[in-house]
């Protein structure tokens, strides 16, 4: 497959602050991709300079074959861009705003056909200075499809959205990505990572601390089993943990917590041995790792290594704000 945006040690420092510490990382046609990371991960300001607001400190940055900074011009019209907040005029309506942009737009498909996209097609005569929060973040994706982009970044698409509203975005995610529109997306629910990504990254400190599908990466911590044991066995009863699969263990009263790195075998060892035993093991319960475990495992681990945010409140640096980014649209 194509590689549609390609970072090769990507460095960004704001002040003397390393906010982007070496990123390496490719994104393939059709493609969706989503980046994560706790506040000051990193994950905006590096979102910035795929989208050529800035010029990185040091590395390099493609998109669709081009430096996305020193090539605006020919990278700009092929991309659509969608911040976390848009800065409209407050006075003009929905559909003033969206004509306005288009006037800006190479190719731009017509207005009302994106307002039907994001669920405005209603709102056209409203003030902006009149639209809920979830409503502005719809007209921020109305305005970031309007040049029919090929590759579309989306930076907390659905934030304030009702959960409708939000389903409505993922199935237009899903419907633009099987048209062949490459995404690249920054969000804080997982859920929605889960629902739409091909790959994802969680950034921590500037950093990529891993990455891979949704299964790689939840593949990569144990599952757990938990039960509790009656009154007159002990955790020494147990077959040898080592022989079960068990890498980690522990026992609060007569609850047992078992940690995996293979569930379906240690699951079946222990209700074999349960069987053999006549042993009820009330309040069984065997699970997966989940995406919400994988990540915060990854924050708390570098939190420990002293790599989490080094004082950065956000990703926008130590000024609390990117000069590139506030109130920005291209």
């Amino acid at each position: 497959m194509d590689t549609v945006i390609e970072t090769a040690g990507l460095r960004r420092r704001y002040q003397g602050f390393e906010a982007v510490r070496g990123v390496d990382l490719t994104v393939a046609r059709g493609e969706l991709f989503a980046l994560l990371g706790t506040n000051g991960a990193g994950k905006t300001s590096t979102l910035e300079l795929l989208e050529g607001q800035a010029a990185p400190a040091a590395g390099t940055v493609r998109v669709l074959g081009r430096d996305p900074y020193r090539e605006r011009a020919a990278v700009r019209p092929r991309i659509g861009v969608m911040l976390q907040e848009g800065g409209f005029p407050t006075e003009l309506t929905v559909m003033e705003t969206v004509r306005m942009w288009a006037g800006c737009t190479s190719g731009a498909r017509p207005e009302v056909e994106a307002l039907e996209l994001t669920g405005l097609s209603g709102r056209g005569a409203v003030r902006v200075k009149q639209l809920s929060g979830g409503e502005r973040r719809r007209l921020d994706l109305a305005l970031a499809l309007l040049g029919r982009p090929e590759v579309l970044f989306l930076d907390e698409p659905t934030t304030g959205l009702d959960a409708q509203s939000r389903r409505d975005t993922w199935e237009l995610v899903r419907e633009l990505k099987e048209q062949g529109t490459t995404v690249l997306l920054t969000t804080h629910y997982l859920e929605e990572v889960e629902e739409l990504a091909d790959r994802l990254a969680i950034m921590h400190g500037g950093l990529i601390a891993t990455s891979g599908t949704v299964a790689d990466v939840v593949a990569e911590r144990p599952s757990k089993i938990s039960f509790e044991l009656p009154l007159d066995r002990f955790l020494g009863d147990l077959p040898p943990l080592a022989a079960l699969g068990v890498t980690g263990h522990r026992q609060s009263g007569r609850m047992v917590r078992l940690q995996t790195g293979d569930l379906q075998r240690t699951a079946t060892a222990l209700l074999l041995w349960a069987r053999d035993e006549g042993v009820e093991l009330r309040g069984l319960d065997a699970r997966s790792a989940t995406l919400e475990e994988a990540f915060m495992e990854i924050a708390k681990g570098l939190e420990s290594t002293g790599l989490a945010g080094e004082g950065l409140e956000n990703d926008k640096g130590l000024a609390g704000k990117s000069p590139e980014r506030e109130g920005t649209r291209r």
